[in-house]
């Protein structure tokens, strides 16, 4: 019990080391390395036996005999990848895709040491931001590899293309050789005849540059890149890296099944946090405002004491299935009332005045223009219909 207590505060120790390493920005790198020693003693921990026992499952049509196939799952996260990019309508893109064990084999035959195959992963990685120069002199300078064999990795790691490249690699006298390169391209082959299918090939690049520093990654990789376009009037280019992200790791889940049981695994990640910035950025250089609800039309009151007629329209409003709302202030000025639209978007306010009610009719007011028309109030439900099913005015 002494032996269990003393490891679980290495393992809580070790866990607050990583989290203050992600706080101070610390870089992937160490965070990984980091990582992976909380893994390590979390494996010592194993199971806690006051605990319920978990059981890990693989999926039931899963064949150990081969009859699985796992790039009917990859090819499937990588179609949906692509839907989601697609739906946010954030500019052209591209996924880069590569296999670990690729890597693993172009490092092995490059004459990579086996210490040093994740930090020149690393370096690698780095290529999508900065040139080969600077990359091959972090390799040498930095990290103690040989010239000549950080020149054999460029001159694999410089080549992108489709699924002709990975042919064209099965031919590769060397790495076709290597074990683990040959099962890599050989499911990155698989995968692409999928994609053809799917009909994503278009948005799918082999890149052998993309590495994605992370260890648990066992086989394929990939990950969503925004495609440069020439900038307009106003905008900064974007450099925010990608935008989605993922990958096969089968052997993770297994890392905390006692008896270390292989679990196939596959998922990917979206960078909302990146998204929203590229969204915001053009907005800003466009000087778009974001609309911040969906509601249609605001009824508003011209002078005071009116809190009941904006009520009875309001109602009437919903009745008739039309997204509306009213500011709760019992008396509201009109002028806080229209800049409350100015600033969450609404299109339309509803105003009603004593004159107004006199009168049976309703003046609507068009946001954008500030254009104010008298309309009845029995017609006032079918005129808000019309204007808010044309297309909104962005400027």
């Amino acid at each position: 019990m002494a032996e269990r207590a003393a490891l679980e505060e290495l393992v809580r120790l070790q866990g607050e080391r990583v989290r203050g390493l992600k706080q101070q920005k610390a870089s992937a790198e160490q965070i990984e390395e980091e990582v992976a020693k909380l893994l390590k003693l979390k494996a010592q921990l194993g199971p806690d036996e006051g605990k319920q026992k978990f059981v890990l499952k693989t999926p039931k049509d899963f064949d150990i005999a081969g009859q699985f196939d796992p790039m009917i799952p990859d090819a499937e996260c990588l179609k949906i990848m692509c839907e989601i990019l697609s739906s946010l309508q954030i500019g052209d893109f591209l996924v880069k895709v590569n296999d670990r064990r690729i890597l693993d084999g172009m490092f092995a035959i490059c004459g990579v040491p086996d210490s040093k195959f994740r930090t020149i992963c690393s370096s690698v990685d780095k290529l999508d931001k900065v040139s080969w120069e600077e990359v091959k002199n972090e390799m040498v300078g930095e990290k103690g590899l040989a010239p000549e064999v950080a020149d054999r990795i460029g001159d694999y790691v410089q080549q992108h293309g489709g699924v002709s490249l990975v042919e064209q690699l099965l031919q590769d006298p060397e790495l076709s050789q290597n074990k683990q390169a040959l099962e890599g391209l050989g499911d990155l082959k698989l995968l692409f005849e999928y994609l053809i299918l799917l009909g994503i090939a278009d948005k799918i690049s082999f890149d052998l540059s993309l590495a994605r520093g992370l260890d648990y990654y066992t086989g394929v990789i990939y990950e969503a890149v925004l495609l440069q376009s020439p900038a307009q009037a106003g905008e900064e280019p974007l450099g925010v890296g990608s935008v989605a992200a993922g990958g096969r790791y089968d052997g993770l889940v297994g890392m905390f099944d006692p008896k270390g049981r292989k679990v196939p695994c596959v998922g990917l990640s979206i960078g909302v946090e990146r998204i929203f910035s590229i969204v915001e950025q053009r907005l800003e250089a466009l000087e778009e405002k974001v609309r911040t609800t969906e509601t249609q039309v605001l009824v508003a009151s011209a002078q005071k004491k009116l809190l009941e007629e904006r009520l009875k329209l309001v109602s009437e409003l919903w009745d008739a299935g039309i997204k509306a709302e009213l500011l709760y202030k019992k008396n509201p000025k009109l002028l806080n009332q229209l800049q409350y639209c100015e600033e969450a978007g609404i299109p339309l306010v509803a105003i009603i005045g004593e004159q107004e009610l006199k009168d049976g009719v309703i003046k609507l007011r068009s946001v954008a223009s500030r254009e104010e028309v008298d309309i009845r109030r029995e017609d006032l439900v079918e005129e808000i219909k019309r204007r808010t099913s044309e297309p909104l005015c962005t400027c």
